[in-house]
């Protein structure tokens, strides 16, 4: 893998790139759809590439527990799998590990855990989780982490940094030991932690950078702490990780908080919220987000969101979406998923393009005022 910036703006930290794949080149900053079994619920791959989606994230938890290590092999790696040949990030499931706090035991050794299928006892330690991802073949490994909840009391943060800067460790002895099994380079990113704590932060980031990962990524944080606390540790990361790899802000998020994110100088980002709200009539326009499942749009013959031709909004009006929303028809879903992956691609686009211009800030701020000033429900 490779990354190189081709633009900085001036007044932000904020930055344009290019990370080169084994699957293709990503201009950044990016937005990942989520495909957590290896599908974005809805949406066939052609539709996504006709969408601009250049990289997509597959979840490692959901894939061991099925189809399983055996079938994904099998098919040649997940890229196969699902027919798809643009670049792909797979997380470690440290994170849904960390939601199963009723089934599950961490120590030294990794994280035994109970599957939410079927019971069945279970284990994921650093080494196996970066054998799983060699055998899901993704462009872009995780390790394992320990992801703590917010708040959370000092000590027990400090901790849980030490021992995932300690599994850091041990994923890359794995990842350097074994050989990719598709033909195609695969690159692990160290996750920092720390939680809101200054000086845990920034000794978990300076302890991953000296370990030379392709990519970091910024973890533990979009888990219910204030969005400035979150951005304070983004501007303290921001001044530790090197300036020559990618950023990655893990599971986040709002258009706000990207844009303040991309500001303070990260490049790639994922969420389920467009994928999310989109099944439960929940869109995005440029003016704020709106819930087509309400009645003022019964007989609103207008598109969702005037002058955005992305095939959804310039070819189907309100009334028709929440038409079909309402009578449970999937291609109500469909359509509003379409559209708000598309929403997000236009704006980390439009980010790229502004950033280029050197009027990041202006715009950004522009179009905030507009989209938090006209929000409509």
């Amino acid at each position: 893998m490779n990354f190189s910036l081709t633009h900085k703006d001036s007044s932000t930290a904020a930055r344009c790139g290019l990370l080169q794949t084994g699957h293709g080149e990503v201009p950044t900053p990016v937005f990942m759809p989520v495909g957590t079994r290896a599908s974005v619920k809805s949406v066939e791959p052609g539709e996504l590439k006709a969408l601009a989606v250049r990289i997509i994230l597959a979840n490692t938890y959901h894939l061991f527990l099925k189809p399983g290590n055996d079938i994904i092999f099998k098919a040649g790696g997940v890229h196969a799998f699902m027919n798809w040949d643009l670049p792909l990030l797979t997380d470690s499931g440290g994170y849904q590990v960390y939601s199963l706090s009723e089934l599950r035991t961490i120590t030294e050794e990794g994280v035994r855990f109970k599957s939410h299928l079927d019971g069945s006892r279970l284990q994921f330690t650093p080494e196996n989780v970066v054998e799983t991802q060699r055998v899901i073949g993704s462009d872009i490994m995780m390790p394992l982490d320990e992801c703590p909840p917010w708040p959370a009391e000092k000590e027990y943060v400090r901790k849980s940094g030490e021992m995932t800067v300690r599994w850091a460790e041990r994923a890359k002895r794995r990842l350097e030991a074994t050989e990719p099994l598709y033909g195609h380079d695969q690159a692990l990113f160290g996750i920092t932690q720390g939680g809101t704590y200054t000086d845990l932060r920034a000794e978990s980031s300076r302890a991953l950078t000296g370990m030379d990962f392709d990519g970091y990524s910024i973890g533990g944080l979009a888990v219910g702490e204030p969005a400035e606390e979150m951005y304070r540790m983004l501007e303290l990361s921001h001044g530790i990780l090197p300036e020559h790899k990618p950023r990655y802000l893990m599971g986040v998020g709002t258009p706000e908080n990207i844009l303040n994110a991309i500001e303070r100088g990260v490049d790639m980002f994922d969420c389920v919220i467009p994928t999310r709200e989109a099944r439960n009539g929940r869109v995005y326009t440029r003016r704020g987000h709106i819930n087509l499942r309400s009645a003022r749009y019964a007989a609103d013959f207008t598109p969702i969101d005037e002058g955005f031709d992305n095939g959804v909004s310039g070819n189907y009006t309100k009334a028709y979406i929440r038409h079909l929303l309402n009578v449970g028809e999937i291609l109500g879903l469909k359509l509003c998923t379409l559209h708000n992956i598309s929403f997000y691609m236009w704006l980390t686009r439009t980010a790229r393009e502004q950033i280029a211009n050197g009027t990041f800030r202006e715009w950004k701020e522009d179009f905030l005022a507009g989209f938090n000033g006209r929000k409509q429900s």
